[in-house]
C-alpha cells in the first residue's frame, strides 16, 4: 500500500498563487509515475498535471498550461504544483496520484493506483 499527503491547498483571490505538495509513503516502487487531478463541484474529476520518472518531461491540461508547474523531488518521493495566476474556476479539490512501476506521464484516471485524500483550493473572484 502507499499513502499520499496532499498539503497546501487553501483560500486565494483571483490572481493569486498557491503551492500544493504530495508525500509519498509505504511500499513504494522504485519507479512510480505521480501527477495531479482535480474535482469542481457537480463536474467529473480531470487531469490537471504531471511529469515522468525523471522530471524532464511534463503534460498539463489546457485549462492550467502557461499557469501551472509540476515538478517533483523522488530523494523524498514528494511531487509539487505550483500554480500561479488563479483563477475562480481552478476552485476543486486537487487529488494528487500515484502509478507504481510506471516511468511515462500517466493521464488517465483509470491508470492511477492510489490516490490522495485531496486538498481543497477556493479562488475567490
Amino acid at each position: 500500500q502507499v499513502q499520499l499527503v496532499e498539503s497546501g491547498g487553501g483560500l486565494v483571490q483571483a490572481g493569486g498563487s498557491l503551492r500544493l505538495s504530495c508525500a509519498a509513503s509505504g511500499r513504494i516502487f522504485s519507479i512510480y509515475a505521480m501527477g495531479w487531478f482535480r474535482q469542481a463541484p457537480g463536474k467529473e474529476r480531470e487531469f490537471v498535471a504531471a511529469s515522468d520518472w525523471s522530471g524532464g518531461s511534463t503534460y498539463y491540461a489546457d485549462s492550467v498550461k502557461g499557469r501551472f508547474t509540476t515538478s517533483r523531488d523522488n530523494a523524498k518521493n514528494t511531487v509539487y504544483l505550483q500554480m500561479n495566476n488563479l483563477k475562480p474556476e481552478d476552485t476543486a479539490v486537487y487529488y494528487c496520484t500515484h502509478t507504481q512501476g510506471e516511468y511515462a506521464i500517466v493521464t488517465a484516471r483509470d491508470r492511477v493506483d492510489y490516490w490522495g485524500k485531496g486538498t481543497l483550493v477556493t479562488v475567490s473572484s
